[in-house]
């Protein structure tokens, strides 16, 4: 047994600030892929991820929704035959390594499921994102359901806001200078914690006005900017967001980032941003001039997931 590949996500813009109704935007990630297998012995990684399946299993026969069910005799049966989800998806990053396993799930399991290749209507894509963070929530405590549904369609999704979200047109790759790329922080970041922190900083007036008035303004910049490909635009809001997020968001930032954080935002050789909640894993940079970056950040691995 093989089944097919889903993709990692990237949510370029829009962190926390989807949690409060503020726009986001997200790309599927090729380079990093899973897919569900089963093996007769299983080993390491793949006996460890059989294990976890068989816990997702007993979460999703307990669940009672009505808007999804599964053919949970299949499900168990594969499990105790040695299915796991055979992924290169580094977890803790914030690239979506739980969503690629929870779209596989459905797209696998899911009686009467919403296929890819419907018209995929605002109500579909709806339905679609809440079955999603139904199932994710297993893993996070609390989830958008954004990670699976990108990994699930694997198209750029526009998050409006909680009730409106669209598939959306990215402007083609330029063989330009400028890149958005992933900086490795070789740390483990765990979602629920700083989501946790955020929720906590959400009961100070203070913060919630900064999130309204400088994190959403500046994020729905970004994504106009990116969508539309205003290259010149875009770098001058992503600096503005850079300097909210290292100002009011310091707890999700590694400590050992922080000077290297304000290093982009004083040369202008980068501008960095959180990618998922933070806490660890990759962080998501921007620059016009990509060599320059590199040398930079030549201490550093770095990832390039986007060409200007």
């Amino acid at each position: 047994m093989k089944g097919p590949l889903f993709y990692a996500k990237i949510l370029l813009f829009g962190e926390y600030g989807i949690i409060k109704d503020s726009k986001g935007l997200a790309i599927p990630f090729s380079s990093y892929k899973g897919a569900l297998k089963s093996a007769k012995n299983l080993t390491g990684e793949a006996e460890k991820s059989n294990q976890s399946l068989a816990k997702f299993y007993s979460y999703l026969a307990n669940l009672n929704s009505e808007l999804v069910s599964f053919d949970l005799d299949s499900l168990k049966s594969d499990i105790n035959n040695g299915m796991y989800f055979d992924s290169s998806i580094p977890q803790g990053y914030g690239v979506g390594s739980s969503g690629a396993l929870v779209a596989s799930i459905y797209d696998k399991y899911a009686n009467d499921k919403i296929t890819i290749l419907e018209n995929l209507t605002r109500d579909k894509l709806l339905t679609l994102k809440q079955i999603f963070s139904l199932m994710e929530s297993f893993f996070h405590g609390k989830s958008s359901g954004l990670d699976p549904l990108n990994s699930y369609l694997s198209l750029p999704i526009l998050i409006n806001s909680k009730e409106h979200i669209e598939p959306a047109g990215i402007p083609s790759q330029k063989e330009g200078k400028g890149a958005v790329f992933l900086l490795d922080s070789e740390q483990i970041g765990e979602t629920e914690p700083m989501v946790n922190i955020f929720m906590n900083k959400m009961k100070n007036e203070g913060f919630r006005k900064m999130i309204s008035e400088e994190f959403a303004t500046h994020t729905d910049a970004c994504i106009e900017d990116f969508l539309q490909g205003n290259v010149k635009s875009l770098f001058g809001n992503v600096k503005k967001l850079s300097k909210v997020v290292l100002a009011n968001f310091k707890p999700m930032i590694p400590t050992a980032f922080h000077k290297v954080w304000e290093k982009g935002i004083q040369t202008n050789d980068y501008y960095l941003k959180l990618c998922g909640s933070g806490g660890g894993g990759y962080i998501l940079g921007f620059t016009e001039d990509y060599e320059k970056a590199k040398n930079s950040l030549k201490d550093y691995k770095l990832e390039l997931v986007y060409r200007f």
